[in-house]
């Protein structure tokens, strides 16, 4: 049904016009000290002619010819001068001019007024100076019917208090994907093929120890920046000399993580420039998800296992007019993360059939996945640039010099986490290969060589740390990329 419109030209009515009078006589109450000088003298005149025309001596209507702009012209009047009577004076008029009022409104940032630059550089815990860091995905346990210990706590006051607990260990994980999600964003926005892989891994390092405010082991990265390219699936960071470019058709995992005080996330992702590759990096996107949608208290690790194969087995991806199936790299896994351990201990299969061991509460998960267009198995290959103190070993005596003293540089900079040899050379390390195998062979660090798929094929990789809290499931690292 056609609205009806109303003509704005029509007269008023005698409501209308009595109406206006009382809203004059406010306007004429409120006013002091001369108010509305101009409707009154306006006014006075009018009714001086009118007595000498002869005519009675009552109030003309102020809606007629003339006083409807008088009525707008006082309203205004007599709001800037009742802004003008407040003490601070702020819109008061000084010799004829009006004083701009000073606006309130607060600088949009962070609780400082703090931006973070391009390229980044200013440390995540000055952006957010009360320490309250930005939450992850926050995902309600899967209700198991026939084990429902999961169930309820969100609510259940219990799970709460031990939350509560345990946050000085979220909060100082979530400044370190924080400064994760930042790193990678202003990576993926220069990373462009033509590049040296050297200078991309020196380029996100020193940019991630900015944010991260890097501190000894306070504070810093993790491990080392995995770049690894088509069959190559992982560990691989180019050593001093590596003179390996990135092209159009590569296929680039960028594996690093951040850490502080020892509560570090692991977080992955693949990059490419040739669309063709885009049902492989989905394909492996979706397992990593479907992992984490699985994951929670008292689930067991076979049970994700199987829930990610099916998920990326589900995929192909056509390459040079051949289609080829997505297959999980059945010899890599995920894994829990420990107090300045990357391996906490618990594998979590990327293929059915693994352990039954269940995931526990208060628990850390790096659900990282690989799929590939080869065999889905890898092997060692290639030149060593990841190491990593052995976590459980003890005292060794060590005969060398030259061990000793790159021990104690592994021990004071590194501790158990892993590192790579740009890292020692970066410390100002020389000379140290001898040593550096020496340490490898007597079992106090142990390599970690670059691992391969078949040459010819590509591989792709995604990963996300999460936190088993009492009353849900953290993604910590989730961001608005992946």
């Amino acid at each position: 049904m056609a609205a009806v419109k109303t003509d704005p030209c029509k007269e008023t009515s005698k409501d209308d016009d009595s109406l206006n009078t009382g809203v004059i006589d406010e306007l004429i109450s409120q006013s002091e000290n001369g108010e509305l000088t101009k409707k009154k003298k306006k006014r006075k005149k009018k009714k001086n002619n009118n007595i000498s025309n002869g005519e009675t001596n009552e109030e003309e209507n102020p809606t007629k010819s003339g006083d409807v702009e008088l009525i707008v012209k006082g309203v205004d009047e007599l709001k800037v001068e009742e802004e003008g009577q407040d003490g601070n004076d702020e819109n008061a008029e000084v010799d004829g001019k009006k004083k701009k009022k000073k606006s309130k409104k607060k600088k949009a940032g962070n609780e400082d007024g703090k931006q973070q630059t391009v390229p980044p550089s200013v440390p995540i815990a000055e952006l957010f100076p009360s320490g309250n860091y930005p939450v992850g995905e926050i995902i309600e346990y899967p209700i198991n019917q026939d084990d429902r210990t999961a169930m309820n706590r969100m609510t259940n006051a219990e799970k709460k208090m031990l939350d509560l607990s345990s946050s000085h260990l979220y909060e100082d994980m979530r400044l370190a994907a924080e400064a994760h999600r930042q790193t990678r964003k202003y990576m993926k926005s220069i990373i462009k093929p033509g590049m040296a892989m050297f200078d991309i891994c020196e380029e996100l390092e020193s940019t991630a120890r900015k944010l991260i405010k890097e501190n000894g082991l306070e504070a810093g990265l993790a491990f080392p920046t995995g770049c690894s390219l088509n069959h190559c699936a992982a560990h691989y960071t180019p050593n001093a000399g590596d003179t390996t470019v990135l092209s159009y058709d590569d296929v680039c995992k960028i594996d690093f993580g951040t850490h502080i005080n020892g509560h570090l996330v692991d977080c992955a992702f693949t990059l490419t420039f040739n669309p063709k590759y885009d049902n492989l990096l989905l394909a492996v996107k979706e397992a990593t998800n479907a992992g984490i949608r699985a994951s929670g208290i008292d689930v067991r690790l076979c049970d994700v296992g199987e829930e990610i194969q099916e998920v990326m087995e589900s995929y192909e991806v056509e390459l040079d007019g051949k289609t080829y199936q997505v297959k999980p790299i059945r010899n890599l896994n995920g894994h829990s993360v420990g107090h300045y351990r990357v391996h906490g201990g618990k594998t979590v299969p990327i293929v059915k059939g693994g352990e039954a061991t269940k995931m526990e509460e208060g628990e850390v998960y790096a659900i990282e996945t690989f799929g590939s267009t080869g065999k889905g198995h890898v092997h060692d290959d290639m030149e060593v640039s990841h190491y990593m103190k052995n976590f459980e070993v003890g005292h060794v005596p060590l005969r060398l010099a030259k061990s000793k003293q790159l021990l104690n540089v592994i021990n004071q900079n590194f501790g158990t986490l892993a590192f790579c040899r740009r890292w020692l050379d970066r410390l100002g390390q020389t000379k140290y290969l001898m040593a550096l195998k020496n340490l490898c062979d007597v079992g106090i660090v142990d390599p970690y060589p670059p691992l391969c798929d078949q040459k010819g094929c590509y591989t792709a990789q995604y990963e996300h740390t999460i936190i088993l809290r009492p009353t849900c499931k953290e993604v910590v690292t989730r961001g608005d990329d992946y």
